[in-house]
Protein backbone atom coordinates (compact mmCIF):
# COMPACT_ATOMS: atom_id res chain seq x y z
CA UNK A 1 0.00 0.00 0.00
CA UNK A 2 1.51 3.77 -0.86
CA UNK A 3 1.67 6.64 1.30
CA UNK A 4 -1.19 8.38 -1.05
CA UNK A 5 -2.86 5.71 -0.85
CA UNK A 6 -3.46 5.80 3.00
CA UNK A 7 -3.53 10.00 2.84
CA UNK A 8 -6.50 9.91 0.77
CA UNK A 9 -8.51 6.85 2.31
CA UNK A 10 -7.79 8.91 5.60
CA UNK A 11 -9.26 11.62 4.22
CA UNK A 12 -12.20 10.21 2.64
CA UNK A 13 -12.92 8.44 6.00
CA UNK A 14 -12.73 11.40 8.27
CA UNK A 15 -15.32 13.50 6.09
CA UNK A 16 -17.56 10.74 4.99
CA UNK A 17 -17.55 8.42 8.51
CA UNK A 18 -19.20 11.64 10.42
CA UNK A 19 -21.51 13.11 7.95
CA UNK A 20 -24.41 11.33 6.20
CA UNK A 21 -22.98 9.75 3.09
CA UNK A 22 -21.62 6.60 3.79
CA UNK A 23 -18.24 6.11 5.03
CA UNK A 24 -18.23 2.10 3.88
CA UNK A 25 -19.76 3.25 0.46
CA UNK A 26 -17.05 5.88 -0.74
CA UNK A 27 -13.96 3.47 0.57
CA UNK A 28 -15.47 0.69 -1.68
CA UNK A 29 -15.83 2.94 -4.37
CA UNK A 30 -12.59 4.63 -4.02
CA UNK A 31 -10.35 1.18 -3.44
CA UNK A 32 -12.38 -1.08 -5.36
CA UNK A 33 -14.77 0.12 -7.93
CA UNK A 34 -12.97 3.60 -9.35
CA UNK A 35 -9.21 2.74 -8.64
CA UNK A 36 -9.09 -1.34 -7.55
CA UNK A 37 -6.72 -0.66 -5.01
CA UNK A 38 -5.20 -3.54 -3.05
CA UNK A 39 -6.05 -2.24 0.73
CA UNK A 40 -4.93 -4.49 4.08
CA UNK A 41 -7.71 -5.67 6.68
CA UNK A 42 -5.63 -4.16 8.59
CA UNK A 43 -5.71 -0.46 7.33
CA UNK A 44 -9.46 -0.60 7.97
CA UNK A 45 -8.61 -0.14 11.71
CA UNK A 46 -6.48 2.43 11.14
CA UNK A 47 -9.24 4.70 9.43
CA UNK A 48 -12.00 3.40 12.11
CA UNK A 49 -9.35 4.24 15.11
CA UNK A 50 -8.38 8.09 13.82
CA UNK A 51 -12.48 9.00 13.67
CA UNK A 52 -13.00 7.06 17.19
CA UNK A 53 -9.82 9.92 18.02
CA UNK A 54 -11.51 12.83 17.10
CA UNK A 55 -15.58 12.22 18.13
CA UNK A 56 -13.95 11.09 21.98
CA UNK A 57 -11.91 14.23 22.11
CA UNK A 58 -14.51 16.43 20.39
CA UNK A 59 -16.87 14.92 23.07
CA UNK A 60 -14.61 14.35 25.79
CA UNK A 61 -16.72 16.59 28.33
CA UNK A 62 -20.16 15.48 26.98
CA UNK A 63 -18.44 11.74 27.68
CA UNK A 64 -16.94 12.56 31.01
CA UNK A 65 -20.36 14.23 32.39
CA UNK A 66 -22.65 10.83 30.64
CA UNK A 67 -19.90 8.57 32.90
CA UNK A 68 -20.85 10.37 35.67
CA UNK A 69 -24.19 10.48 35.41
CA UNK A 70 -24.19 6.78 35.32
CA UNK A 71 -22.78 6.26 38.32
CA UNK A 72 -24.21 8.81 40.36
CA UNK A 73 -27.93 6.98 39.07
CA UNK A 74 -26.55 3.20 39.81
CA UNK A 75 -24.44 4.63 43.02
CA UNK A 76 -26.38 7.15 44.76
CA UNK A 77 -29.92 6.91 42.84
CA UNK A 78 -29.61 10.28 41.95
CA UNK A 79 -31.53 10.92 38.52
CA UNK A 80 -30.23 13.38 36.00
CA UNK A 81 -30.26 14.30 32.51
CA UNK A 82 -27.08 12.53 31.69
CA UNK A 83 -27.58 9.47 33.21
CA UNK A 84 -31.14 9.06 31.37
CA UNK A 85 -29.29 9.86 27.81
CA UNK A 86 -26.10 7.39 29.36
CA UNK A 87 -28.82 4.13 29.85
CA UNK A 88 -31.12 5.02 26.28
CA UNK A 89 -27.26 4.28 24.58
CA UNK A 90 -26.91 1.63 26.40
CA UNK A 91 -30.54 0.21 25.95
CA UNK A 92 -30.58 0.78 22.40
CA UNK A 93 -26.90 0.01 20.82
CA UNK A 94 -26.80 -3.37 22.58
CA UNK A 95 -29.05 -5.15 20.40
CA UNK A 96 -28.33 -2.55 17.27
CA UNK A 97 -24.81 -3.80 17.92
CA UNK A 98 -25.89 -7.84 17.66
CA UNK A 99 -28.53 -7.77 14.98
CA UNK A 100 -26.40 -5.33 12.82
CA UNK A 101 -22.86 -7.71 13.23
CA UNK A 102 -25.32 -10.77 11.98
CA UNK A 103 -26.23 -8.42 8.80
CA UNK A 104 -22.77 -7.58 8.45
CA UNK A 105 -21.40 -11.11 8.30
CA UNK A 106 -24.17 -12.60 6.38
CA UNK A 107 -24.22 -9.82 3.77
CA UNK A 108 -20.80 -8.58 3.63
CA UNK A 109 -19.99 -10.03 0.65
CA UNK A 110 -23.23 -9.68 -1.46
CA UNK A 111 -23.88 -6.35 -1.31
CA UNK A 112 -20.26 -4.79 -2.54
CA UNK A 113 -22.04 -4.15 -5.61
CA UNK A 114 -21.65 -0.61 -7.29
CA UNK A 115 -25.13 -0.47 -8.18
CA UNK A 116 -26.30 -1.52 -4.56
CA UNK A 117 -24.09 0.99 -3.20
CA UNK A 118 -25.50 3.42 -5.78
CA UNK A 119 -29.33 2.55 -4.98
CA UNK A 120 -28.37 3.09 -1.38
CA UNK A 121 -26.73 6.37 -1.82
CA UNK A 122 -29.90 7.70 -4.10
CA UNK A 123 -33.01 6.15 -1.79
CA UNK A 124 -31.31 7.41 1.11
CA UNK A 125 -30.63 11.15 0.04
CA UNK A 126 -34.02 11.12 -1.26
CA UNK A 127 -35.30 9.82 1.99
CA UNK A 128 -33.24 12.74 4.09
CA UNK A 129 -33.99 15.47 1.94
CA UNK A 130 -37.70 14.94 2.07
CA UNK A 131 -37.54 14.29 5.94
CA UNK A 132 -35.17 16.78 7.10
CA UNK A 133 -37.54 19.52 4.77
CA UNK A 134 -40.81 18.28 6.24
CA UNK A 135 -40.32 17.01 9.74
CA UNK A 136 -40.41 19.17 12.58
CA UNK A 137 -38.07 20.55 15.56
CA UNK A 138 -39.87 19.89 18.77
CA UNK A 139 -37.58 17.87 20.32
CA UNK A 140 -33.67 18.65 21.41
CA UNK A 141 -31.20 16.57 22.96
CA UNK A 142 -32.05 17.53 26.61
CA UNK A 143 -35.70 16.82 25.60
CA UNK A 144 -35.41 13.45 23.60
CA UNK A 145 -37.89 10.46 24.98
CA UNK A 146 -36.84 6.80 25.39
CA UNK A 147 -39.06 5.69 22.19
CA UNK A 148 -37.12 8.61 20.27
CA UNK A 149 -33.91 7.34 21.24
CA UNK A 150 -34.26 3.62 20.81
CA UNK A 151 -35.81 3.69 17.30
CA UNK A 152 -32.77 6.17 16.37
CA UNK A 153 -30.27 3.64 17.63
CA UNK A 154 -31.84 0.95 16.22
CA UNK A 155 -31.85 2.39 12.82
CA UNK A 156 -28.09 2.08 13.17
CA UNK A 157 -28.72 -1.80 11.70
CA UNK A 158 -28.79 -0.14 8.07
CA UNK A 159 -25.66 0.76 8.26
CA UNK A 160 -24.73 -2.89 6.85
CA UNK A 161 -25.97 -1.79 3.33
CA UNK A 162 -22.87 -0.30 1.90
CA UNK A 163 -24.36 3.43 0.95
CA UNK A 164 -26.55 3.78 3.77
CA UNK A 165 -24.53 5.25 5.96
CA UNK A 166 -24.93 4.89 9.89
CA UNK A 167 -25.31 8.49 10.56
CA UNK A 168 -27.05 9.21 7.60
CA UNK A 169 -30.14 6.42 9.19
CA UNK A 170 -30.15 7.75 12.30
CA UNK A 171 -30.50 11.55 11.53
CA UNK A 172 -33.19 10.74 8.78
CA UNK A 173 -35.13 8.88 11.96
CA UNK A 174 -34.48 11.49 14.33
CA UNK A 175 -35.53 14.26 12.11
CA UNK A 176 -38.85 12.08 11.22
CA UNK A 177 -39.32 11.35 14.98
CA UNK A 178 -38.72 15.84 15.36
CA UNK A 179 -35.65 16.04 16.99
CA UNK A 180 -33.48 19.32 16.16
CA UNK A 181 -30.95 19.24 13.40
CA UNK A 182 -28.12 19.96 15.88
CA UNK A 183 -29.38 17.72 18.65
CA UNK A 184 -29.58 14.52 16.50
CA UNK A 185 -26.24 15.08 15.02
CA UNK A 186 -24.93 15.39 18.30
CA UNK A 187 -27.11 12.30 19.64
CA UNK A 188 -25.77 10.57 16.55
CA UNK A 189 -21.97 11.39 17.17
CA UNK A 190 -22.14 9.86 20.34
CA UNK A 191 -24.27 6.75 19.67
CA UNK A 192 -21.47 6.26 16.82
CA UNK A 193 -18.77 6.32 19.22
CA UNK A 194 -19.37 2.76 21.16
CA UNK A 195 -20.44 1.31 17.41
CA UNK A 196 -17.10 2.19 16.02
CA UNK A 197 -14.89 1.17 19.03
CA UNK A 198 -16.80 -2.55 18.50
CA UNK A 199 -15.58 -2.34 15.11
CA UNK A 200 -12.32 -1.46 16.50
CA UNK A 201 -12.10 -4.58 18.66
CA UNK A 202 -13.48 -7.09 16.44
CA UNK A 203 -10.96 -6.63 14.03
CA UNK A 204 -7.28 -6.34 16.37
CA UNK A 205 -6.88 -9.71 14.79
CA UNK A 206 -5.57 -7.86 11.67
CA UNK A 207 -4.21 -5.12 13.61
CA UNK A 208 -0.71 -4.12 12.09
CA UNK A 209 1.68 -1.50 12.69
CA UNK A 210 2.98 0.06 9.88
CA UNK A 211 3.66 3.37 8.70
CA UNK A 212 1.06 3.75 6.44
CA UNK A 213 -1.52 2.76 9.61
CA UNK A 214 -0.62 5.56 11.26
CA UNK A 215 -0.62 7.88 8.43
CA UNK A 216 -4.35 6.32 8.09
CA UNK A 217 -4.73 7.31 12.06
CA UNK A 218 -3.68 11.08 11.97
CA UNK A 219 -5.00 11.76 8.96
CA UNK A 220 -8.85 10.39 9.46
CA UNK A 221 -8.58 11.76 12.90
CA UNK A 222 -7.26 15.24 11.79
CA UNK A 223 -10.14 15.31 9.30
CA UNK A 224 -12.74 14.34 11.64
CA UNK A 225 -12.30 17.17 13.99
CA UNK A 226 -12.78 19.40 11.45
CA UNK A 227 -15.64 17.58 10.14
CA UNK A 228 -17.44 17.72 13.80
CA UNK A 229 -16.82 21.46 14.34
CA UNK A 230 -18.15 22.31 10.70
CA UNK A 231 -21.48 19.99 11.05
CA UNK A 232 -22.18 21.28 14.41
CA UNK A 233 -21.65 24.77 13.53
CA UNK A 234 -23.45 24.58 10.25
CA UNK A 235 -26.42 22.94 11.67
CA UNK A 236 -27.07 26.06 13.60
CA UNK A 237 -28.61 27.36 11.16
CA UNK A 238 -28.31 25.22 7.94
CA UNK A 239 -29.74 21.53 7.06
CA UNK A 240 -29.30 18.50 6.03
CA UNK A 241 -30.20 19.16 2.02
CA UNK A 242 -26.50 19.55 0.49
CA UNK A 243 -26.10 15.92 1.62
CA UNK A 244 -29.07 14.68 0.17
CA UNK A 245 -28.17 16.45 -3.18
CA UNK A 246 -24.67 15.43 -2.74
CA UNK A 247 -25.80 11.78 -2.16
CA UNK A 248 -28.08 11.53 -5.40
CA UNK A 249 -25.66 12.95 -7.02
CA UNK A 250 -22.86 10.98 -6.41
CA UNK A 251 -25.41 7.64 -7.00
CA UNK A 252 -26.05 8.76 -10.68
CA UNK A 253 -22.52 9.06 -10.87
CA UNK A 254 -21.95 5.82 -10.03
CA UNK A 255 -24.81 4.46 -12.14
CA UNK A 256 -23.18 6.23 -15.13
CA UNK A 257 -19.65 4.95 -14.31
CA UNK A 258 -20.75 1.66 -14.38
CA UNK A 259 -22.55 1.40 -17.68
CA UNK A 260 -20.93 3.64 -19.73
CA UNK A 261 -17.32 3.90 -19.14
Amino acid sequence: METYQAIILGVVQGLTELLPISSSGHLYLISDFFFNWDIPDAFDIALHFGTLLAICIFFFKDWLNLFKGAYEKVVHKKDSLESKIFFYMVIGTIPAGIIGLIFDKCFEDTLRHPLIVAGALIIMGILLYVVDKKSKSEYTYETMTFKQSFLITMSQVLAFIPGVSRSGATITVGRALKVDRESVAKYTFLLSTPMIFAAVILKLGVFELTKEFFIGVFTSFIVGLFVIKFLMSFLKKGSFKIFAIYRVLLGLFVIGWYFFI
